[in-house]
């Protein structure tokens, strides 16, 4: 009931309060899920809005320099300490062998996605790729837009700013709108949900043969892709209803040749995200190839731990940057002699083998099942 009664009060306010209508509803939603985090929320809120405005009246550069550092610390450690201080405690215990207490906080709905959000404010405002937003409902609104606050796509600011004012729903854009969202319905629960039963199966063989791991493995390729795809559908959907354009986050990534190629078309916003406020910051590729690799492996690493607070997370990470370090040095050349099907073959397989760091939170699970798809394990 939550969208229709959404949509309905959205259209039947007037223009100028529509900005606050879908706020107001925006953090209803986010406070469905866990009702004290919408305080952290309006937090997020109120601070980089502050800080956008603060920035824009620094009148030197190292005061806007100050603002921006003290603005992407502050959203980061946000992010650090609700999702990550479990994991540093854990691994500060397991390593000195020393009793070090674990926050016991919950995970806030979208926290990765709305930070992201707002560095990417801050940075836009003071590289002067957008304005500060001067009205506080209209950043509200940015910050907290309910369709893609818990799975995407990420939205950046710069791109959202003039939608924020100037957007014109239309009956077409409505319609293509309920589309896309039955199209996510329809990927989610007709097709993810069935693999995960497949792939959730799989998990409980303590010894899968070769033919079951593959299938387990395969589903969970599958699914994870309908999944999030689907997800991303049904926001893109639920956005064009209220009369926002948000971006594209999937491009057909399983008919990539190769693991770059992927990365393109997997999850488009957040490799943007990376590459735009860490990589080339850090340097990009203009700079020597060690320091490339470095600049790399840190991308790498940061991206598998963002999607969970979990070493196999980054791992996972690692494994895509290993890959990608190797094609840009020495196997780009040679898979260009290869015939295109071995390159699609190549790269759907390393997409499968690296799911399975991605599924298992549990390592040595991970390698058996790696084990078990290539023979190396009982089954």
């Amino acid at each position: 009931m939550f969208l229709p009664v959404s949509l309905a009060a959205y259209y039947l306010v007037p223009r100028r309060g529509r900005n606050l209508c879908l706020m107001l509803f925006s953090l209803v939603f986010y406070a469905w899920g866990e009702p004290v985090y919408v305080l952290l929320m309006l937090f997020a809120v109120c601070f980089d809005y502050a800080a956008g405005r603060l920035m824009e009246r620094a009148k030197s550069p190292r005061g806007r320099k100050a603002v921006l550092a003290v603005a992407v610390c502050a959203d980061l450690g946000m992010l650090g300490f609700f999702k990550y201080a479990g994991l540093f405690a854990q691994t500060a215990a397991a390593l000195t062998g020393l009793p070090v207490p674990a926050p016991q906080v919950a995970l806030p709905i979208g926290i990765s996605f709305y930070t992201f959000e707002s560095i990417s404010y801050i940075v836009d405002v003071y590289r002067g790729d957008a304005p500060a937003q001067k009205n506080f409902v209209s950043f509200g609104t940015y910050l907290s837009l309910f369709p893609h606050l818990t799975a995407g796509p990420i939205i950046r600011y710069r791109d959202m700013a003039a939608q924020l004012e100037g957007r014109r729903p239309t009956k077409a854009q409505f319609c293509e709108g309920c589309r896309r969202f039955l199209l996510g319905m329809f990927k989610k629960v007709l097709l993810a949900d069935q693999l995960a039963q497949i792939a959730q199966q799989v998990h409980w063989f303590g010894s899968p043969s070769v033919l079951s791991a593959w299938a387990g493995a395969l589903a969970f390729t599958f699914q994870i892709y309908f999944d999030f795809a689907g997800y991303t559908d049904m926001a893109v959907g639920i956005g064009r209803m209220f009369g926002f354009i948000l971006p594209e986050n999937f491009d057909l990534p399983y008919i990539s040749r190769s693991a770059r190629e992927f990365w393109r078309r997997w999850h488009m916003t957040l490799g943007g995200w990376f590459r735009d406020y860490l990589y080339i910051p850090l340097g990009g590729n203009r700079c020597s190839r060690l320091k490339n690799i470095r600049n790399l492996a840190v991308v790498w690493v940061l991206t598998g731990l963002w999607h969970g607070a979990s070493w196999n997370f980054a791992l996972w990470g690692a494994y895509w940057g290993v890959l990608i370090i190797c094609e840009k040095l020495f196997l780009q050349k040679a898979l260009e002699r290869v015939p295109a099907f071995f390159r699609w073959l190549y790269a759907f397989l390393a997409a499968v083998v690296g799911w399975v760091f991605f599924d298992y939170t549990d390592l040595s699970a991970a390698f058996r099942m790696l084990g078990a798809m290539f023979g190396f394990a009982p089954g």
